[in-house]
């Protein structure tokens, strides 16, 4: 049976449950500098914590926080948001944060991805609490100043103070994570739905599709611009269409003709048996294996195929087409 959906909203946070802690943030990126600036805005006092060669001290600096290595802000805070990019989680919590820990604090994740996995392990006398953003840093910076924000995930790992929901809802709240809904998951399910969806849909299957789709026009001798146009150009509509009235609503607001031909060709292109295995190979921990691997041998594959994308002619088809038609 399952467990009725759970959405939390802003009226269930309070910040007074934060107020007069001090919160470090450890990772200066897009999702680090967009949530350390709105949890100032809320009255809330930030600190951030960064290696001492790390070139984002400046930017740091320049938006008026104060920065301490990355050992030092872990000693000095009460909440610790741990929002280095994940496949440093690991090397960082255990050179840099684990013998600094104090008795009590909450460490919060925006991924469960190195919780899950157990590539970081906390040690069983302090919070551990996932405050997951439904999009990039920039995009919830714009929201909050807008008054709104992004819809979010929620859970508790480890609730040693017995206050991790206060102090995770509350972070939220500052952040602008919780105002427009804010869903309770468990770090198991988020770390995999996530990481699959990233890959099988939002992210790597979407891509391929756009340029299998784009190619395959192209190679047929129609022009790449006309491709971009077909393949590209549109995408944003029929995903706000989705987003708005679901699959069946999009299909009614579209041509008999786009409608139908969905119906017939769809499931001939995307092969499920495929995204079976994906997701074996991530709840495995599979995928996990090679992702650190790759990074730690110096990351030649992934340079080499972010480099073929960068390269491809879709990718100069658009920028050509993005500075004539938007």
């Amino acid at each position: 049976m399952r467990s009725k959906l759970l959405v939390y909203k802003g009226k269930d946070a309070n910040l007074n449950h934060i107020k007069n802690k001090t919160i470090a943030i450890l990772g200066y990126g897009s999702q680090g500098r967009a949530q350390a600036l709105n949890l100032r805005d809320s009255g809330l006092k930030v600190i951030i914590g960064l290696p001492k060669k790390s070139k984002k001290r400046k930017i740091v600096k320049n938006d008026g926080f104060e920065v301490f290595s990355t050992e030092d802000a872990t000693k000095k805070a009460d909440i610790l948001s741990f929002l280095a990019p994940d496949h440093l989680h690991q090397q960082i919590f255990e050179t840099q944060i684990k013998k600094n820990l104090k008795k009590g604090q909450a460490i919060i994740f925006a991924h469960a991805f190195s919780v899950h996995f157990k590539l970081v392990q906390p040690p069983e006398y302090v919070d551990v609490i996932l405050v997951a953003p439904h999009g990039p840093g920039e995009l919830l910076r714009k929201n909050f100043l807008q008054g709104s924000g992004l819809t979010s995930f929620f859970a508790i790992f480890q609730d040693y103070s017995k206050n991790a929901k206060k102090i995770g809802l509350a972070y939220a709240k500052g952040a602008g994570l919780i105002k427009p809904g804010m869903i309770k998951t468990t770090f198991e399910d988020e770390a995999i739905g996530d990481i699959f969806g990233e890959q099988a849909v939002l992210c790597g299957g979407l891509s391929e599709l756009i340029k299998n789709g784009f190619e395959t026009l192209v190679e047929d001798r129609i022009s790449p611009e006309n491709a971009y146009l077909e393949c590209v150009y549109q995408l944003d509509l029929i995903v706000n269409l989705i987003k708005s009235y679901g699959i069946s609503g999009m299909y009614k607001r579209v041509s008999k003709l786009a409608e139908y031909g969905s119906y017939l060709s769809g499931k001939r292109v995307i092969n499920k048996d495929q995204m079976r295995k994906i997701l074996k190979e991530i709840k495995a921990g599979k995928f996990t294996q090679r992702f650190l691997k790759e990074f730690q041998t110096g990351a030649k594959n992934y340079k080499n195929k972010k480099r073929s994308y960068q390269k491809h002619l879709l990718e100069r088809t658009g920028e050509r087409m993005r500075r004539r038609v938007g």
